[in-house]
């Protein structure tokens, strides 16, 4: 059964593997090629989200413990972020959303992601600001909540954010984003788990999460040979952007 599965969807699988070589080689996780690749591949759109944040669990989990065993999370100024974020997220995967909404929505998050991609830059003031744990509750609830309705983890929302406000420094900033993809993306599938809607198709989900473990850490061996985050990123941009585009031309024209 699972051999048929993997006939079946090999070019995901084999797009997922590339994926995940080139992000994990440069640091980063890929979630949001993940999402673009699942979104043009006519598979149900409950289990698009569903396999999404599987991968982001998959991927970020690594990412904390690393953090972690840095000593880089700032727990108490992160705590009002994830507080709030984690029913919000819930609350988003559970919501029962139309195959057209999911889409449009899919779409400008992804354009979003594609923008923020194109024109991060390396930050490296070390400057921040006092901690306000009312904005951190806001961004967290606000963020968490989209992002379960997509299947994302909400860092692409997040850290950009945290950037534009001096939230902390850049490697901490790093550090929250992995924690709040990972509480996040367990929140939004719980959601999705209790929702009378789910459906997952567990033989490709297997395929796919064993996929990115070790296309992850065949790039992690690889370690910035080939590409620098920067042009990882412009590269997927355009590959991003143009999914969106698609998405949107289709469902909303």
């Amino acid at each position: 059964m699972i051999l048929d599965v993997f006939i079946q969807y090999w070019y995901i699988v084999l797009l997922f593997f590339i994926v995940a070589i080139l992000y994990a080689s440069v640091g980063f996780g890929g979630g949001s090629s993940y999402l673009a690749v699942l979104a043009l591949t006519g598979i149900a759109f409950s289990q698009i989200r569903a396999t999404s944040l599987l991968c982001n669990i998959m991927v970020v989990t690594g990412n904390v413990y690393f953090f972690q065993k840095q000593k880089v999370i700032n727990w108490r100024q992160l705590l009002p972020i994830v507080s709030f974020s984690i029913p919000f997220a819930f609350l988003g995967g559970y919501l029962k959303i139309s195959q057209n909404f999911f889409f449009v929505l899919l779409g400008f998050t992804l354009l979003f992601a594609a923008l923020s991609m194109w024109l991060s830059k390396k930050i490296v003031s070390t400057q921040k600001t006092k901690i306000n744990p009312k904005k951190n509750a806001f961004y967290g609830s606000a963020i968490g909540f989209v992002s379960g309705m997509v299947g994302i983890g909400g860092g692409i929302f997040l850290a950009p954010l945290l950037h534009l406000t001096n939230w902390n420094t850049p490697k901490k900033i790093a550090a929250a984003a992995s924690v709040f993809i990972l509480v996040n993306s367990i929140a939004g599938l719980f959601g999705q788990i209790v929702n009378p809607q789910f459906y997952m198709n567990w033989h490709l989900t297997s395929i796919l999460l064993v996929t990115v473990f070790l296309g992850g850490q065949i790039g992690r061996k690889l370690s910035n040979k080939f590409f620098s985050p920067m042009q990882l990123k412009k590269a997927t941009a355009i590959l991003i952007a143009f999914v969106s585009f698609k998405i949107l031309w289709e469902y909303l024209f």
